[in-house]
């Protein structure tokens, strides 16, 4: 996942992928932190077609931004997008809740 540190669409997607137990787990470069990181967000543009961030890629393929990792996990979708994009190599799946725990 590429991403800026201050940028509020990126939390949101991190939070929404921290909901998942995803191994290998997400490698999230903060743009606005790496030192090539105005070179790396032209080439995602070239490459993905997105200079936006956040913009999650599975197996080198954009599944967007922040908008649409949000609209995959509330249809229930996220999941089967890894792992149809992680080709075998990457395991998903979502958490258990607090609630299917017996917590309140």
């Amino acid at each position: 996942m590429f991403s800026k540190s201050y940028c509020p669409h990126s939390k949101r997607a991190k939070d929404i992928l921290e909901r998942y137990e995803i191994n290998p787990a997400p490698f999230i470069v903060e743009l606005d932190q790496h030192p090539l990181g105005p070179r790396i967000q032209a080439r995602l543009q070239e490459l993905t077609g997105r200079r936006t961030v956040p913009n999650v890629l599975i197996n080198a393929v954009s599944i967007g931004g922040g908008d649409d990792v949000a609209a995959l996990d509330e249809s229930k979708k996220l999941v089967a997008k890894v792992l149809e994009l992680g080709a075998n190599k990457i395991e998903a799946k979502e958490k258990p809740s607090d609630a299917s725990h017996g917590l309140k």
